[in-house]
């Protein structure tokens, strides 16, 4: 298939042209500069230099190919999220941005849609498995994600297929990881939220070959991500990754001081990928989530 990529030098974008193109598809991204566009050709992706405002670019971009798979994000890193108007770029992706590419995809006469989302739109569920189902939390935070999905599910009709994936909380080679591993490292707090609650992790590995098995998905929304891990567990990952004997929480006064982006990061969600599995028979590499998550960017950091 031909698959065109926004997003493409992203975390998720990245992942997705490296597997799309080791599974033989022919991959056109979409870079912000020229430097990026090399980044593209590197992977073995066909560059288009532009942005997701240049409409008459997206067209010429997705003329002629099978699917689009629209990556982009820009997520703040760290304390970066707190700061007033800092999510501002991520929320217009995910809301102009997504209108964006569904209009000049319409045009271009394109038949499937991949939408990247996030399983943090789901309320809090304690204990109670989360499926596709499940109630959804939506506020100021989680709204943008919901309005890209929503017009994804415009998009979709008898001869156009429109697919979202609800990835879960991305951890592996990445700089929120990176970020939370200096704070181990410093002996800072890197759990939120409730430590017997539930958090629903995904590793970088497992992105790209995900965004492939949706090629082959039915209409709807898909969560994706590995198996839910108690958050008390994920934070001494963390302790043992860094030869810590254990790691703080924030405090609930300290998660609202961090305002409503941390929020839907303290969700209990144990989420149930098994209707991803059923319909595409995708599975994560990366089934459990461990201290081995994290080793490599040890390293690294130690390398420093």
């Amino acid at each position: 298939m031909k698959v065109a990529v926004t997003g493409a030098t992203g975390v998720i974008g990245s992942s997705a042209v490296s597997a799309l193109v080791a599974a033989g598809h022919d991959v056109v991204g979409l870079a912000r500069t020229p430097d990026k566009a090399d980044v593209l050709a590197g992977l073995g992706a066909a560059p288009y230099v532009g942005s997701l405002a240049d409409h008459e670019l997206l067209v010429g971009m997705f003329t002629g190919v099978d699917a689009v798979a629209n990556l982009a994000t820009h997520v703040p890193v760290g304390f970066a999220g707190a700061i007033p108007g800092a999510w501002r770029t991520n929320d217009r992706l995910r809301t102009e941005g997504v209108r964006r590419v569904v209009d000049a995809a319409r045009e271009a006469g394109v038949r499937r849609i991949i939408q990247e989302s996030v399983s943090q739109l789901y309320a809090d569920q304690g204990d109670t498995w989360v499926a596709e189902g499940s109630p959804l939390g939506i506020t100021r935070a989680t709204e943008p994600a919901s309005v890209a999905e929503a017009q994804v599910q415009d998009y979709t009709c008898d001869s156009r297929i429109g697919v979202v994936l609800r990835f879960g909380f991305i951890v592996g080679d990445d700089e929120m990881t990176r970020w939370q591993l200096r704070a181990a490292l410093q002996g800072r707090s890197v759990g939120i939220g409730d430590p017997e609650g539930w958090l629903h992790p995904v590793h970088t590995d497992d992105l790209g070959p995900a965004v492939v098995a949706a090629l082959s998905a039915p209409s709807g929304v898909y969560n994706v991500g590995s198996e839910p891990v108690r958050r008390a567990d994920y934070v001494q990952a963390y302790a043992d990754a860094v030869g810590r004997p254990g790691l703080s929480f924030l405090s609930p006064f300290m998660t609202r001081v961090a305002g409503t982006r941390a929020e839907p990061l303290a969700r209990s969600l144990r989420v149930c990928t098994d209707h991803f599995t059923a319909s595409t028979g995708w599975s994560p590499q990366r089934a459990s989530f461990d201290a081995a998550w994290l080793e490599a960017n040890v390293a690294q950091l130690a390398a420093r």
